[in-house]
């Protein structure tokens, strides 16, 4: 990848603070799960202190195949900004946007924002991943759905810049 693309990737183009907190979270676990084992457990945490624990493991392994597949099928590496980082990059707001979309019940409409990241083979497959994902990302910041409140919630707890 050559500066150019790694500017336009990453270009800054909003706050998580002026996003929905379920886009923010998502964003935030997007970037622990690329950043290896202890954002993935951290990731992982975050779920089973939200769901019950058959619950959680199905809701990781969509997410991680969601992932998976955005980066296996990307036309280029997906630029991500910093776990700390109070921004939020071009790819990671396509990527809220199509999962946004996506779980609006939009999937046609989030294939064609999905063909921003990945070929257009892989699509339809992706926005499908994306709107089952959203769905829980919804889910996992309203305080009703977590099983466990006597635990912190440990997996996107961090300290923006």
């Amino acid at each position: 990848m050559n500066t150019e693309q790694a500017l336009r990737g990453g270009a800054p183009v909003g706050a998580l603070a002026s996003i929905a907190a379920w886009q923010a979270s998502l964003i935030l676990n997007l970037r622990l799960w690329c950043d290896g084992t202890r954002g993935q457990q951290q990731v992982c945490a975050d779920y089973h202190n939200t769901f019950p624990q058959d619950r959680a493991r199905q809701e990781i392994a969509l997410f991680q195949e969601l992932i998976a597949t955005l980066m296996q099928h990307a036309h280029r590496p997906l630029v991500r900004h910093q776990v700390c980082c109070s921004c939020v990059g071009s790819d990671e707001c396509v990527f809220a946007h199509m999962v946004g979309t996506a779980s609006a019940g939009q999937i046609n409409d989030a294939a064609m924002v999905a063909t921003l990241l990945v070929n257009a083979a892989q699509a339809e497959h992706l926005a499908i991943l994306a709107g089952q994902v959203g769905q829980c990302a919804r889910k996992m910041t309203d305080p009703a759905h977590h099983v466990h409140d006597d635990v912190p919630r440990s997996g996107t707890v961090v300290r923006l810049q």
